[in-house]
């Protein structure tokens, strides 16, 4: 089945994660069974504190969803083994009505691939090359079981070798005459029931007898055959049906196509089509991380849609999107942000509402459609409302999300302020994690007018890890925003308890001698009362941006 990934941006915080797992467990509840919650980042402490109080596992990992190789292939290889008559193959292409077919060894590696086109040039060879049509390349069991015969008497039956039809229908003298011009123990006589000219055949010692018809063979004919080494096989078909059955009774390792392009099943579709659009090739072998054949890609799979499809919580930017958004299928996006240009081929759910986490609109979702919302759901959308509003006290709150939040005590049982207190006291991110990771472990990218940015927001009781770590910090944010080629990066670090916050940005100066609130030290400020990413930085930042005389004009 097709899966909907319900996921946030990267670096998710604790609205993004809890609000991922609230949207696909309603989506599945009305009617989306393939709904699945997804996160494009690591979990932090505080996040596992939430989802451990709640009993939650954390919503499955994934880096990229770039369509792969293996969205698109056919698991369903139809395949032969090298050993297999040209015969099968071509029962079995007729019968899938398929023009290629991979030939794989019994560990399931390719050996190459066998087209009808080959298939075809050597069971019907040219005009100017009939000499090579009497040519047989078989083992006596190989021959018999294409004729669909019987082996009445054989001599070293599983041995491949290269024979010459020669059918007898003439007269024994011209048959005799012309069979010494032909190397006997290589020679295949196709004969009906003519004794004389079996007898005949088997005084000049050839390989093997073919009677057609399904015709008797004499017991005397048998016991000189036996006695002369020569092998009888009895096919049930006329002698012109026998006689071009025998061709096809080839195994088809002599006449695959060694030379064939494989893509392995997580290499990109994108890059996977432009080796194929290069080669002359049609299907190519999908291989496994041990060299198994595990699919097959025809240059028609690349048109089919890829097998997943996403639903965006908490953001609507390609930019803080999951690697691989633009090219799949955005199904729905429910966000509480500002809303930034974002296309799609057809319309879509677009839910956004000015609250102060999309926890609240997911859980005022499950209201709205009656649908079934269990206690541990419940504290997840409370955690993702306390987090993102500071348990309301943050500017971004709305009354909107106070209601929602007193129904989501109600269900849960938990209690919204004892469970801030514990939230917000469950770890210190600038304590757990180093320099580089504090930085990114909540940052959001963001492009305004052709200039791209970075603002990073962390939550800590007080300011003095802040201090004992700033130097660290200042050359973690710079090294980021280098990496990353924005104007300037910027670090919001918020005291829950005091719902005041610090700014430490770098980058282009002209910039940030635009910001005019209170300098502590080059490149660090103090915001008073300044506690929302979203409703007070951001618009802040953006004004100053937008101004004549900084870096970006």
């Amino acid at each position: 089945m097709d899966e909907v990934f319900v996921i946030g941006h990267r670096n998710p915080d604790t609205d993004s994660i809890c609000s991922a797992i609230g949207y696909a467990e309603l989506k599945r509840r009305t009617g989306m069974p393939e709904a699945v919650a997804a996160r494009c980042g690591d979990t932090n402490d505080r996040i596992d504190f939430v989802l451990q109080t709640f009993g939650v596992p954390a919503p499955r990992f994934v880096a990229d969803v770039s369509p792969r190789v293996s969205d698109v292939m056919q698991r369903d290889v139809i395949s032969v083994t090298p050993e297999a008559t040209a015969a099968e193959a071509l029962n079995l292409m007729d019968g899938r009505n398929i023009r290629i077919l991979p030939v794989l060894d019994h560990q399931r590696r390719c050996c190459g691939l066998l087209s009808l086109f080959k298939l075809s040039k050597f069971l019907f060879p040219l005009i100017d090359r009939l000499a090579g049509s009497r040519r047989v390349l078989s083992s006596l069991k190989n021959l018999a079981d294409t004729l669909q015969g019987e082996l009445v008497l054989s001599f070293e039956a599983n041995q491949e070798e290269e024979l010459i039809m020669l059918i007898g229908a003439m007269s024994v003298e011209t048959f005799t005459a012309r069979l010494k011009t032909f190397p006997q123990r290589k020679t295949i006589i196709i004969v009906g029931d003519r004794e004389n000219i079996q007898e005949a055949a088997i005084e000049e010692n050839v390989r093997v007898i073919i009677v057609t018809g399904g015709l008797k063979v004499e017991p005397h004919i048998r016991d000189k055959a036996a006695r002369k080494g020569v092998s009888i096989i009895s096919s049930p078909h006329d002698t012109a049906t026998t006689s071009t059955f025998c061709r096809a009774a080839v195994a088809v390792r002599n006449m695959l196509n060694e030379e064939f392009v494989s893509f392995q099943e997580h290499t990109s579709l994108v890059s996977a089509r432009e080796r194929a659009t290069a080669s002359g090739h049609q299907i190519f072998p999908v291989l496994d991380p041990e060299n198994r054949v595990a699919g097959i890609l025809s240059k028609t799979d690349f048109l089919k849609p890829a097998g997943r499809r996403l639903i965006l919580v908490d953001h609507n930017e390609l930019s803080q999107a999951v690697p691989g958004a633009d090219q799949v299928e955005i199904i729905e996006i429910i966000d509480h942000h500002r809303i930034a240009v974002l296309a799609t081929p057809q319309p879509i759910l677009f839910h956004n509402e000015p609250v102060g986490s999309t926890s609240t609109i997911v859980a005022g979702d499950f209201f709205k459609y009656g649908a079934y919302l269990s206690p541990s759901i419940a504290g997840l959308l409370l955690a993702g409302i306390v987090s993102d509003t500071l348990n309301l006290a943050s500017p971004t709150a709305t009354p909107r999300d106070a209601e929602i939040l007193k129904k989501l005590e109600e269900i849960s049982g938990a209690n919204a302020t004892r469970f801030a207190e514990k939230f917000f006291t469950s770890d210190s991110i600038l304590i757990q994690k180093s320099a580089p990771q504090a930085i990114t472990s909540d940052c959001k990218e963001y492009i305004d007018e052709g200039v791209k940015f970075s603002l990073a927001q962390i939550e800590e009781n007080g300011f003095e890890q802040f201090w004992k770590h700033k130097d660290e910090l200042t050359d973690a944010l710079e090294n980021y925003r280098r990496r990353a080629a924005y104007l300037f990066s910027g670090l919001l670090v918020t005291d829950v308890t005091t719902q005041n916050s610090l700014l430490l940005i770098v980058g282009d100066e002209k910039f940030i001698r635009r910001i005019n609130y209170l300098c502590l030290e080059p490149g660090i400020y103090e915001l008073h009362g300044v506690v929302s990413r979203k409703k007070q930085l951001l618009p802040y930042i953006i004004h100053r941006l937008r101004q004549p005389g900084t870096g970006a004009s």
